[in-house]
């Protein structure tokens, strides 16, 4: 299993916008192939800053949601709303205490 997780600074402006987006794909995305968790937060002290939280499979099923129409019309929405560089993260769980 992979876990994905990308941080994503949005402008104030568009933060509805961002929100909106997500609520609009969420579904899809935790649907598409090879995806079997996906959350969505936001900072408690910057309301501006949010990260996605998601588990794959495989990387195989993550560069083909990267390569996806779904993706692909995702990220030319969100593109637009940053008002800094997104940063991503591919990591292995190595532990999980519930």
């Amino acid at each position: 299993m992979l876990v994905r997780i990308v941080k994503l600074s949005i402008n104030p402006e568009n933060t509805d916008s961002f929100l909106a987006n997500f609520e609009a794909n969420k579904i899809s995305i935790r649907a598409f192939e090879g995806c079997n968790f996906l959350e969505l937060y936001r900072d408690q002290n910057n309301t501006d800053l949010f990260f996605t939280y998601s588990h794959w499979k495989l990387e195989k099923d993550l560069d083909n949601y990267r390569n996806s129409e779904l993706f692909n019309g995702i990220w030319a929405k969100t593109k637009k709303m940053f008002n800094g560089k997104p940063e991503a993260w591919s990591v292995d769980k190595l532990a999980r205490l519930d």
